[in-house]
């Protein structure tokens, strides 16, 4: 307990809730990481498929590039109208449920909560390769420094929302700001740069012609600039009120940093004729031709990096909340509803800790290995959401459904060619397991529904329950002889009433007849009943006679009253036997059997 409270810190007051939404600034710092992050590599993804047309080709990466900033501008405007139709939070999830039932919210659901767990993973895959690209000695632990990055992370959230935020916005905008400089300064001298663009060295023909479909998976790869833009729709109940116009203009925030860092980018790509290279990054290569080999060189570096690694947060501020929505609507256990000590949902970030580190520790940290899992689960949910919402418009209507529904269909449309072709080009690569992995998912959403349905279908009072007709109680006291805890269980047994017997299994002789004398002079005039055990099968025989008491009298309530030493250390249980825990065990599903506990504490 001590060391939980000097990790994450002592409990808030529920009172206290409203003090840790987040304001605007937090909340950008929290929620953008993941998405802006993806400027490190999008356009180096938006290369790599490009140049297998040759030199040629690479002009295409400014179109695509354009198509891409197109969508995240519709996409923008999507989610500003989801989070104002939908201010309680969920994103897709919600809208999917409100229009086009359950089964799609539910694959919804499922590829976000997939995605989230990828994001984490290829984040911190990303940020320890940078670490481990300036240190190469630290290659060989790039797993350990992985899980512990992610440890950390799951420390800070687990103190609540605004601490987290208040920790991790610095290095936040740091970066943000490095990377600023970059295309700001980039930029400015590319327009003043009257050299032409220099072609393409080694490259004259390519191992593809220049096609409509390779112009698509271009596209579609770069893509992942759009990833997490979903987050905020998410989580709107994390701001402070009001929630949805704060949500909303944080959304523009997020989008003009994301767009402009992203087309900057690509532009000095294609001015400078930068291609992606094995050792070294499109970003690392922009900075030092802009920068040489300087301090900002390496603050660009250290800034990216950082970026990389923060873009893990953002899963933790999206993974709990709609975990959360989904327990509250029972596809979830409940407690992924409930808050914990510092009023954040402590289940839910634990949980995506985990199954973070055991997709690092399966993947052994590779970013390549990971990256195919990453874009299917975010646009198959950009799919199911936008499609929502031109069945919400088409069905409600309203001011301006028209605007809208254009929107959202344009949405629609290209977030579903995008899903298709990362299905289809990246299916053997990853994208596969993701795919079954949702169905797996919706499955377990489905049972855990069922199982509560059914729960509460049978413990329900209806109108025709009556009240129970009072029953005789049979109390009955497990004993190997007779002590100071045989002693303090009878005495215990006496004060609820009842029928009270005490049952002894013969095992020996000896000390049978021992505790019968014994049992005389302390047993408080209760009856002890001796049962014979020829196999000398202690548990056996008491479990034997409990179920002859229930056929007996099928109305009788039977309560063992089970005296327990309970040792003053911990180690020292393994030196006595576990009959009282195997037997708790076997009495646990005996219909009309009370067990009662009565521990005698031992003090040395």
């Amino acid at each position: 307990m001590i060391l939980k409270r000097w990790l994450v810190g002592d409990p808030l007051k529920t009172a206290q809730a409203a003090d840790q939404r987040l304001s605007k600034t937090l909340a950008l710092a929290i929620f953008s990481s993941n998405n802006i992050s993806s400027v490190a590599y999008a356009t180096e993804e938006i290369l790599l498929v490009l140049v297998l047309a040759g030199a040629a080709a690479i002009a295409w990466s400014i179109p695509v590039s354009l198509a891409i900033l197109f969508l995240v501008l519709v996409l923008t405007i999507s989610y500003r109208q989801i989070i104002y139709e939908y201010p309680e939070g969920g994103g897709a999830y919600t809208v999917a449920k409100a229009n086009l039932g359950e089964l799609p919210s539910l694959a919804a659901a499922g590829a976000l909560m997939i995605s989230y767990v990828v994001t984490v993973a290829v984040s911190i895959a990303a940020g320890i390769a940078a670490l481990t690209s300036a240190i190469p000695s630290l290659f060989a632990h790039r797993e350990a420094l992985g899980l512990v990055t992610i440890l950390f992370i799951v420390i800070m959230n687990l103190r609540g929302v605004r601490e987290s935020g208040q920790f991790f916005s610095i290095p936040t905008y740091f970066a943000i700001g490095v990377l600023s400089l970059l295309v700001v300064v980039g930029v400015v001298r590319s327009l003043y740069d009257s050299k032409p663009v220099p072609p393409a060295m080694g490259l004259n023909g390519g191992l593809e012609p220049i096609t409509l479909f390779l112009i698509l998976r271009s596209f579609a790869v770069g893509c992942s600039a759009v990833t997490g833009m979903e987050v905020i729709s998410n989580g709107v109940k994390a701001f402070r009120a009001p929630e949805s116009k704060n949500a909303a203009t944080t959304m523009i925030w997020m989008s003009i940093i994301l767009g402009s860092l992203f087309m900057g980018v690509s532009w000095l790509a294609y001015h400078y004729g930068v291609l992606p290279k094995a050792d070294e990054t499109v970003v690392s290569q922009l900075a030092r031709l802009t920068f040489g080999n300087g301090a900002a060189y390496y603050a660009v570096q250290i800034g990216t990096m950082i970026l990389l690694i923060l873009a893990a947060n953002s899963a933790f501020a999206g993974f709990p909340h709609l975990a959360s929505i989904l327990a509250r609507d029972g596809f979830m256990p409940h407690q992924m509803a409930t808050f914990g000590d510092r009023l954040v949902f402590s289940n839910g970030i634990v949980i995506l800790g985990f199954f973070a580190c055991l997709l690092l520790v399966l993947f052994q940290g590779d970013t390549h290995a990971l990256i195919p899992l990453y874009a299917i689960g975010v646009f198959l949910s950009f799919t199911i959401s936008q499609s929502g919402m031109v069945h919400s418009w088409l069905r409600r209507k309203g001011k301006h459904w028209r605007e809208k529904l254009l929107v959202n269909g344009v949405g629609a449309f290209t977030t579903g060619v995008a899903t298709i072709i990362i299905a289809t080009t990246k299916f053997w690569d990853g994208s596969w397991i993701v795919l079954f992995l949702v169905m797996l998912l919706i499955m377990m959403f489905r049972g855990i529904r069922s199982h509560y349905k059914a729960v509460k279908e049978q413990i329900t009072l209806t109108r025709d329950s009556r009240p129970p007709r009072p029953r005789h109680n049979l109390i009955l006291i497990p004993i190997s002889g007779v002590n100071r805890s045989v002693v303090r269980a009878v005495d215990y047994a006496r004060s609820r009433g009842g029928d009270i017997k005490a049952l002894l299994v013969d095992v020996n002789k000896e000390e049978t007849a021992l505790a019968e004398i014994q049992w005389a002079q302390w047993g408080c005039g209760v009856p002890l009943i001796v049962l014979p055990s020829p196999y000398r099968s202690i548990l056996g025989s008491i479990m034997d006679f409990i179920e002859e008491q229930r056929q007996k009298d099928p109305d009788c309530w039977i309560t063992v009253v089970l005296p327990e030493i309970l040792p003053a250390r911990w180690w020292q249980n393994i030196l006595h036997n576990q009959r009282a825990l195997m037997l708790k065990a076997s009495l646990l599903f005996k219909d009309r059997v009370v067990l009662t506990d009565v521990p005698y504490h031992l003090t040395r």
